[in-house]
């Protein structure tokens, strides 16, 4: 959606996030992180709603490989 432009219907706080509610002529109303947009502050980086990460790349990695894992399943 880069470069579209969108009508702001609104602007609400969900855990901590200012949301943007935007209309699309096609897909109709729906929400994006007001700091995904360019009515976000010059100085904020993509994404940041200010909370730490939950997850990390070793994380990450150790759910990967947990995936892998052949799934064991039950005979009668």
């Amino acid at each position: 959606m880069r470069g579209q432009r969108f009508v702001v219907l609104k602007i609400r706080v969900i855990s901590g996030v200012e949301i943007l509610s935007l209309r699309h002529t096609e897909l109709g109303s729906f929400g994006m992180p007001q700091d995904w947009t360019d009515w976000a502050p010059p100085d904020a980086p993509a994404g940041a709603g200010g909370d730490a990460l939950i997850i990390d790349a070793f994380s990450l990695l150790a759910l990967a490989n947990l995936l892998r894992l052949p799934r064991k399943t039950e005979v009668d």
